[in-house]
C-alpha cells in the first residue's frame, strides 16, 4: 500500500522510515529512490493505529523478488483493499477500471478508526461496488470480544442490501512487534474465536479471517477450529496459486500483491481476487 510525497510515491513503509529519519534523511533516500528505505524493518516504525492490511505480510515477504501481476491474477472478479494511507480515491474510476468489491481499513484495536472510512465506504457503495470494512487485530492490547464490539460500533456493521461483504479480521505478522503478539497458540486461538463469535452475535454474520499461511500455522499451532466457519481470505504476493493455512480447504479472496495499480489510486494498492463468479460474491454479501 502507498502513501504520497510532492515529488513521488512511496509505499507506507517507505514513507514512515523516511519521516523517522527526519528531513535530511528523507531528502536523501528521496534522491537516492525508494528501494533503500523500502528495506527497513517495518517493526521499527509502524505504530498502533498506522497499521493496514498486508503490513505484517510485507515482513514475511521481504526477500521476495518480484511482485509483478501475471495476466493469470487479473482475471475474474477484482477487488483492492484500502486505508488512509491510498489518500483520496476516486471510486467512479475503480469500478470502471473492472474491480468489482474492496474491503477498507475501519479500525484498529479498540482505540484507532481509519481517518478515510467514513468517506470511502459510502463512496464505495454509491459507485456501485461491493464492499465490507476490516479491523486490523491488536491482540495484545484487548481481548478479542472487545475488539469486535469496536469494530461492529465503528464501520463493521452488516446489512443486506447486495452490497455490503462481511467484516473481516485481519490477523497477521505483528507489525509492531513479536510475530505472535505474546500470546502462546493457546491463547490466540482464544481470542480468535472470542472475535468471532462477538462478531457473529453483533451481526449474524461469520466474520473472514484475512491471514498468511506461515502466521496462522505459526501462532495458532495450525488450528482448524475456523476452518468450517470463517471464509478464508488469504494473503500471499506471488502468482499461480496461493499457499493455504492448515485446515482451511481453500480460499475465498486472495491478496495476490501489494503492488497492483488501478485507475482512480495513486500509486501501488493491494489487489485481491474472489474464487467464483460475480453473483457467488453478491451471495456472500447476502449470505444466500
Amino acid at each position: 500500500m502507498s502513501t504520497s510525497s510532492p515529488r513521488r510515491r512511496l509505499t507506507p513503509r517507505a514513507a514512515r522510515t523516511l519521516a523517522a529519519t527526519g528531513a535530511l534523511g528523507a531528502s536523501m533516500a528521496l534522491l537516492l529512490g525508494t528501494a533503500s528505505a523500502a528495506q527497513a524493518n517495518p517493526a521499527d516504525t509502524i505504530k498502533p493505529g498506522e497499521a493496514y492490511m498486508g503490513a505484517g505480510t510485507a515482513q514475511e515477504n521481504e526477500g521476495l523478488k518480484s511482485r509483478t501481476i501475471g495476466p493469470a491474477d487479473t482475471s475474474g472478479v477484482q477487488g483492492i483493499d484500502v486505508s488512509h494511507w491510498q489518500g483520496a480515491i476516486n471510486w467512479g474510476q475503480v469500478k470502471g477500471a473492472g474491480i468489482d468489491f474492496a474491503w477498507m481499513k475501519a479500525t484498529e484495536g479498540t482505540n484507532f478508526k481509519d481517518s478515510r472510512f467514513n468517506t470511502n465506504y459510502p463512496a464505495a457503495h454509491a459507485a456501485g461496488l461491493i464492499r465490507g470494512a476490516y479491523h486490523f487485530a491488536r491482540p495484545n492490547s484487548s481481548g478479542g470480544a472487545a475488539q469486535a464490539n469496536f469494530f461492529v460500533d465503528n464501520g463493521g456493521a452488516w446489512s443486506r442490501d447486495n452490497q455490503t461483504l462481511p467484516g473481516v479480521l485481519d490477523i497477521e505478522n505483528n507489525p509492531s512487534g513479536a510475530m505472535c503478539y505474546g500470546l502462546s497458540t493457546s491463547q490466540m486461538r482464544t481470542w480468535i474465536n472470542d472475535f468471532y463469535n462477538q462478531y457473529k452475535q453483533r451481526t449474524t454474520r461469520d466474520v473472514v479471517i484475512y491471514t498468511t499461511a506461515n502466521w496462522w500455522n505459526t501462532c495458532t499451532g495450525s488450528w482448524t477450529g475456523m476452518a468450517s466457519k470463517a471464509p478464508l481470505w488469504v494473503a500471499h504476493w506471488t502468482t499461480g496459486s496461493p499457499s493455504i493455512p492448515a485446515g482451511f480447504p481453500t480460499w475465498t479472496a486472495w491478496q495476490y500483491t501489494d503492488s497492483g495499480r488501478v485507475a482512480g489510486v495513486s500509486g501501488n494498492v493491494d489487489r485481491n481476487k474472489f474464487n467464483g463468479s460475480r453473483d457467488r460474491l453478491v451471495a456472500l454479501a447476502n449470505n444466500t
